[in-house]
């Protein structure tokens, strides 16, 4: 394995690392893993989140927090199920205007804007 290379694995972050790294030169790009659909106004799909660089070069995929599966470390990417946890997710990550794609494959990039905190409504 290269320096390069070592220097950038794992290509996979926790949330912690995640909300650091939106805080640095990275951004988040949702990912439409299947179509979604409309049922009782309630938007259900499959997304995942990416940390990717400005240059475009380097991108980590959210995952949940490593476990134990044997005698291997098994890593399984953090995906969302419905617009609405999407969007709450985005949120506490500080993301003020979100854009989901809705068809296999799409992408959006959120890019992390400095505005005041937003009030929490709960």
């Amino acid at each position: 394995m290269g320096p390069e290379l070592e220097r950038e694995a794992p290509n996979v972050v926790t949330e912690a690392r995640f909300r650091s790294l939106l805080q640095s030169a990275y951004h988040a790009e949702v990912v439409c893993k299947c179509t979604a659909e409309n049922r009782r106004a309630v938007w259900y799909g499959e997304w995942i989140i990416r940390a990717v660089d400005n240059t475009q070069k380097r991108e980590k995929l959210l995952v949940l927090a490593r476990r134990k599966s044997g005698d291997a470390d098994e890593v399984v990417a953090r995906t969302f199920k419905t617009a609405n946890g999407l969007i709450s997710f985005l949120y506490s990550m500080g993301f003020a205007q979100i854009n989901i794609p809705l068809y296999q494959g799409g992408r959006s990039s959120q890019v992390l804007t400095h505005f005041p905190a937003a009030p929490n409504h709960r």
